[in-house]
């Protein structure tokens, strides 16, 4: 039987399951394009979704044709898939377009995509979960958010339990105006996390920043963790820091009070940042300036790089001092094009760390964005060599 459009956007709308979306606000307003001849809003109130006219600004924007439509109606995967490859693209606030399609998607048991808000005691973390397994922590970069990991999500879900964060501070999670944001800090919120979950151990999975974040609790929590999967992480510089005497003494709170206009600063985003015109890029970008153009969104971003420009490398504290004794089986994965983390640290790895796998790919600073098929294939056959044997509840 063949869906007309309408039918499938009324057929999406009535299937709304509010139990798998945590919205995070009393109401949202997400435009619909191409699914029927106008436009059209889907209005979430109090956890009942409603189709009215478009009107006014929307919230989230999602973008498809007919056809794509049509298969999102059927299957979520098919939306996946779609939003992957370019031809439902999701503008202004990932969360909630990415969290609508979860909510329309058909009963898919324990497996099912959720994406929701959990308490802890650092605050409430935004997550987006999937699968069911032994569980798998996802942590993101400086300025990404928990969307940057949706294709190693899909990958994984068949067999873990998928989790991707949103690290205080970032995306939809808490943002105290005086946390420290540094590695120490996220790893701390992640047990914090774990603790709310009852998970007792979890395989990690860190890009840039978040691979940090994995280092540390592989260090700080062993005990908590399975195995690390290291996606191009940040490391402590070796070279000189000329600015870490004056950076030291600036207060990051003052990001909170800067004026900050969306076109100005998505202008030098834009100019920045390679590909920025492709579909996951453009989106990826969304979600930073949504965090970023928040007060203390942009004083938590300020803390948390400056806290990477300033980790000392030496000394008793010191991270390369601190890293031989990472005992937690690990997998380093390099981009050969890697500007920020350049491949080269490798070599200084392989001497603090030994035993560590290493995996060199053609791409840059997001694997799992640019090489997804490698990077993931490569992540499974290492967890797969160590099972949990913990189910999620």
């Amino acid at each position: 039987m063949t869906t007309n459009t309408s039918s499938a956007l009324d057929q999406l709308v009535a299937r709304f399951d509010a139990r798998v979306f945590d919205v995070g606000r009393a109401m949202a307003r997400i435009r619909i394009e191409g699914a029927a001849p106008e436009a059209q809003d889907v209005v979430i109130e109090d956890g009942v979704a409603r189709l009215e006219p478009a009107t006014g600004t929307a919230d989230a924007e999602l973008l498809a044709d007919e056809k794509t439509w049509a298969s999102v109606a059927t299957d979520l995967r098919d939306g996946m898939a779609a939003f992957r490859a370019g031809r439902l693209r999701v503008r202004k606030d990932l969360h909630l377009g990415v969290g609508f399609l979860a909510a329309t998607a058909p009963e898919g048991g324990a497996g099912r995509l959720r994406i929701r808000g959990v308490a802890t005691d650092v605050g409430r973390i935004s997550m987006l979960d999937a699968g069911d397994g032994d569980p798998v922590l996802l942590i993101h970069g400086l300025g990404a958010t928990k969307a940057s990991f949706l294709p190693t999500l899909a990958a994984l879900a068949p067999e873990y339990r998928t989790m991707a964060v949103d690290l205080p501070g970032f995306g939809d999670s808490a943002k105290p105006l005086r946390g420290a944001y540094d590695a120490a800090y996220f790893a701390r919120a992640m047990v914090a996390l774990l603790d709310s979950l009852e998970i007792e151990r979890a395989h990690i999975i860190g890009n840039s920043m978040g691979g940090r974040v994995a280092i540390e609790l592989g260090l700080s929590f062993p005990d908590r963790v399975g195995r690390l999967a290291l996606l191009a992480p940040s490391l402590a510089w070796l070279r000189s820091r000329p600015w870490a005497p004056y950076l030291r003494w600036v207060p990051t709170q003052l990001g909170a009070i800067q004026p900050a206009p969306r076109p100005i600063v998505e202008a030098i985003v834009r100019r920045v940042i390679p590909g920025s015109d492709e579909e996951w890029t453009s989106a990826g970008i969304d979600e930073f300036l949504r965090s970023y153009l928040s007060p203390t969104g942009r004083a938590a971003f300020y803390a948390a790089a400056r806290n990477i420009y300033l980790e000392e490398p030496h000394g008793p504290d010191g991270f390369w001092t601190r890293l031989p004794e990472l005992r937690v089986d690990s997998l380093f994965v390099w981009g050969k094009q890697d500007a920020i983390v350049p491949a080269a640290f490798a070599h200084h790895v392989e001497q603090a760390v030994p035993t560590a796998e290493h995996l060199f790919l053609d791409c840059g600073h997001v694997p799992q964005l640019e090489q997804p098929r490698r990077t993931h294939e490569a992540i499974e056959r290492f967890f797969a060599a160590s099972r949990l044997g913990q189910r999620s509840a």
